[in-house]
């Protein structure tokens, strides 16, 4: 059964954000707070860890979708090609907040991702998983617990969603109540941008 831990998004305690690490760095799945709907998420490196977030969202691991959390954009160059200065400019007008933005991956993709040419970038407005992502040293891939099925309440209560997780996830973080909007989606990878799905980040952003 997994583990239900209450971390104040305002100051985030280290004690448990460290054991939300530890629990990372083991392979462990965990449920955390975003600036929009709670996320499902695990360590980049562990490929058992990822395995098993595409088996619960029932997806071929080669062919998901999932988003990598950066704690800020110096990471950005770990995974993404580089880009132009106005690409630049739009993600650091932006971020952190609501958004992912779809940019094109480089060589270094872990080998899950491969086959990839893009890469799905967050840095979320939530001082809980930036903590996290930071003190990880690496980015974690995050997918959605958001369900358009479900009841709303089972993916913005925490309590709810512990009930409903326990036992598929190792841990469940307690920041609160989480938003019922998942984050808009803008490709860059192209010339021009492209908005695939409009979130809680506003438009106006570009």
């Amino acid at each position: 059964m997994a583990e239900f831990i209450k971390i104040y998004p305002d100051k985030p305690s280290e004690a448990a954000i460290a054991k939300v690490v530890k629990v990372l760095q083991n392979g462990g799945l965990v449920i955390y707070p975003t600036d929009t709907v709670y996320g499902l998420g695990c360590d980049i490196t562990n490929s058992r860890a990822l395995e098993k977030i595409a088996k619960i969202k029932g997806i071929k691991l080669e062919k998901a979708n999932f988003s990598f959390i950066c704690h800020d954009l110096s990471n950005l160059s770990d995974y993404v090609r580089q880009i132009d200065t106005a690409t630049f400019k739009i993600l650091k007008r932006a971020l952190p907040g609501p958004y992912t933005f779809i940019l094109p991956g480089n060589n270094n993709l872990p080998k899950e991702f491969k086959k990839k040419t893009t890469v799905g970038i967050r840095v979320p407005d939530n001082n809980i998983i930036l903590e996290i992502v930071r003190q990880l040293g690496n980015p974690v891939v995050s997918t959605s617990i958001h369900d358009d099925d479900d009841v709303i309440e089972y993916t913005t209560d925490p309590e709810l969603i512990f009930e409903k997780w326990q036992n598929l996830v190792d841990m469940v973080i307690d920041g609160g109540y989480g938003d019922n909007v998942g984050s808009t989606i803008i490709d860059l990878s192209e010339h021009e941008p492209v908005i695939i799905r409009e979130g809680k980040g506003d438009i106006d952003v570009l």
